[in-house]
C-alpha cells in the first residue's frame, strides 16, 4: 500500500506538471500568435484586395514564444536551462499568406569550412500542386494563385473567379473542386516538411544525449483545417521528462486580425436628426463623427439606425 501510495502521489504530481506545461506551451503560441501580424509598413498589412494577405512578422513572433515560454518554465534567467529546453523542441512552423516556414536545426559551414549546426529560419515553401498536363498552382490562403498554364507557357496570377475560362487549368475552372484540392495541398505539404525535419531532428538530438526519438504526431484534420484559415504558428515540445514519462505536446495558434466596425455619426439634413448606423450601411448622410462602439454615439446624441433592407 505504501508503495501504491507513493506512486499515486507520483502520477498526481506528474499530471499537475502536465498541466502546467500545457498552459505554458498553449500561452507561448498564443503570444507569438499575435506578434504574426504586427508589421512596421503599412503595405504589408491587411488590405482591400485581401483580407488574409499579411506578410507575417516571424522574427517577433518567434521571440515572443520562447520568452514566454521560457517565464512560464521558470527559466527566464537561466541560460542553460533555456538551452535544455529549447533541445526538446524539433521545429516551429509558420503559416504565411503564400507559402510557410520552419524553423528547425540546420547545418552550415562557417569561414573556414567547418561544419555547425544551430536552429535557424528555412527558406519558405510556397504551397505548391501540379496536375498530369504539367499545368503548376501556387495556392494562399484564399482564391488568389499564381499558376503556370502548360498550354500557352505563361504564368497567369489573380483570383481564381476572375482567371475562370481565361486558361486551359482545369482546377481554375472548377469551383467546387477548387476549394477542396486548395485546402489538401496546403495541409499536405505542411505535414510533409514538418515530418521530415522532426524525424530528421533525431541526428541531432542523439548527438546531444536525448534518447528520444522525435516524430510528427497525429493532428486531427480540424484542427489543420482552422490553422490554414490564416496567417499562424505551430509549436511541438516532444521528449522532456516528467516523472518516469516523457511530455509531448504541440500548440496551434492564429494570427488572424478581426476587422473592428466603425460607426458613423451623422445628420439627417431634412430632419435634423442624428443617426449613428454601421459604416457598411452606405447612408447618403454626410458623417459628422466616426465612433469605435455603438454605445459611445449614443452617449453623443446619436440614435441608431438599421441598414437598409436589414444589411450588415
Amino acid at each position: 500500500m505504501l508503495v501504491l501510495d507513493m506512486r499515486t502521489k507520483a502520477q498526481e504530481a506528474v499530471l499537475q506538471l502536465e498541466d502546467q506545461y500545457n498552459a505554458a506551451l498553449r500561452t507561448a503560441v498564443q503570444d507569438a500568435s499575435r506578434m504574426l501580424n504586427i508589421n512596421e509598413l503599412q503595405e504589408y498589412e491587411a488590405g482591400y484586395q485581401s483580407m488574409k494577405f499579411f506578410k507575417v512578422n516571424k522574427e517577433l513572433a518567434l521571440d515572443t514564444f520562447f520568452r514566454t515560454l521560457y517565464l512560464n518554465f521558470g527559466v527566464e534567467n537561466d541560460p542553460i536551462g533555456q538551452g535544455t529546453l529549447a533541445s526538446y523542441i524539433p521545429v516551429i512552423g509558420v503559416t504565411d499568406y503564400d507559402g510557410f516556414f520552419l524553423y528547425t536545426m540546420s547545418e552550415y559551414r562557417d569561414q573556414t569550412g567547418q561544419k555547425l549546426a544551430k536552429p535557424m529560419w528555412r527558406p519558405k515553401k510556397p504551397y505548391a500542386y501540379s496536375d498530369s498536363s504539367g499545368n503548376s498552382i501556387n495556392f494562399t490562403l484564399d482564391s488568389y494563385v499564381h499558376a503556370y498554364d502548360a498550354a500557352s507557357r505563361k504564368w497567369v496570377e489573380g483570383f481564381r473567379e476572375d482567371l475562370q475560362g481565361k486558361t486551359s487549368i482545369p482546377l481554375l475552372n472548377d469551383p467546387v473542386n477548387f476549394d477542396s484540392v486548395r485546402r489538401s495541398t496546403i495541409i499536405r505539404s505542411i505535414q510533409r516538411d514538418l515530418a521530415y525535419f522532426i524525424n530528421a531532428y533525431n541526428e541531432y538530438a542523439i548527438r546531444n544525449g536525448i534518447s528520444y526519438t522525435f516524430k510528427l504526431p497525429d493532428i486531427p484534420h480540424e484542427e489543420w483545417a482552422n490553422t490554414i484559415n490564416d496567417v499562424g504558428i505551430i509549436a511541438f515540445i516532444q521528449g522532456l521528462p516528467i516523472g518516469e514519462q516523457m511530455y509531448n505536446n504541440y500548440a496551434l495558434g492564429g494570427g488572424r486580425l478581426v476587422k473592428k466596425t466603425n460607426f458613423y455619426g451623422a445628420i439627417n439634413p431634412q430632419t435634423g436628426i442624428k443617426y449613428y448606423y454601421k459604416a457598411t450601411c452606405g447612408f447618403p448622410y454626410q458623417v459628422e463623427e466616426i465612433f469605435d462602439h455603438a454605445k459611445d454615439a449614443a452617449a453623443a446624441g446619436y440614435i441608431p439606425k438599421e441598414c437598409v433592407n436589414g444589411g450588415p
